[in-house]
């Protein structure tokens, strides 16, 4: 059972990571295209212009262009420089961050609210401490323990302090349902799920149908997410060239009118 549950666990994660490839991918390829376009070709394409004499009736698009060109080249490139590495910057702070409770609860926090994140995060960070407490009882591990477990393996820091509260309710003497109703943390689905299960004596198996139910649900949001990213991903970076594209020929377009 448990070599079920640790295998359900990878996949899931493994196919979560999958989705989050593919936009990876693509924004990288935007941010390479557009800094290509911005450093060597529209600096040549200003210099055109110059060499016209129409570089003092612009259009505004156009002028926009070429002051970030500006820009960007500034400082012997430095600017760009600095726009390539902000990436990895904020890669190694979140990391950094992660490190200590407090940053893993804020950032877990954050992508319990995101727009298009916070239902599959919810849902696969439910099913993981979910289904971990319902194993861990159902092989006969007394429940503190099982939540202690649950807690340090639940992979989301919001759920652990959750869980944390819920032991802590339990050692009083109250009930694990009514510390969840509380954390506002579930839906109250899962609360009356556990509520039953508690009041059955069969919170296991009740863990167990949310975990299961969630892993499903978080199973059709990627794919869903997956046959979205794509078609939005090449309409942003369509976009995003073809502004650069359409600036750059605006100005051609007056040009020709005027000689007509």
């Amino acid at each position: 059972m448990l070599a079920d549950f640790l295998e359900k666990s990878e996949r899931l994660k493994a196919k979560v990571k999958g989705a989050m490839v593919y936009p990876i991918v693509v924004l990288t390829a935007a941010l390479g295209i557009t800094l290509g376009l911005m450093i060597f070709i529209i600096p040549t394409f200003a210099e055109v212009l110059n060499d016209m004499g129409d570089g003092a009736s612009l259009p505004a698009l156009t002028q926009k262009l070429l002051d970030i060109s500006d820009w960007l080249l500034a400082r012997n490139g430095l600017n760009a420089g600095m726009v390539v590495a902000s990436p990895f910057v904020m890669i190694a702070f979140v990391k950094f961050c992660k490190q200590f409770r407090n940053g893993r609860y804020f950032f877990d926090q954050l992508n319990l609210h995101l727009p298009v994140l916070k239902k599959l995060t919810y849902k696969v960070a439910v099913a993981r401490w979910t289904r971990t407490l319902g194993t861990l009882i159902s092989a006969g591990v007394p429940i503190l323990e099982a939540i202690n477990i649950a807690r340090d393996t639940s992979g989301n820091e919001v759920y652990a302090r959750m869980l944390d509260k819920v032991h802590h309710s339990i050692r009083q003497g109250d009930t694990f349902a009514n510390p969840l109703k509380q954390s506002k943390t579930v839906d109250s689905l899962v609360i009356n799920m556990i509520d039953v299960g508690e009041e059955t004596g069969d919170l296991d198996k009740m863990l167990e149908k949310i975990a299961n139910n969630f892993d499903e649900e978080a199973d059709v949001l990627v794919s869903s997410l997956m046959s979205l990213l794509e078609p939005i991903m090449i309409l942003f970076l369509g976009v995003m060239v073809g502004t650069i594209v359409i600036a750059m020929f605006l100005p051609m377009v007056g040009i020709i009118k005027a000689l007509m």
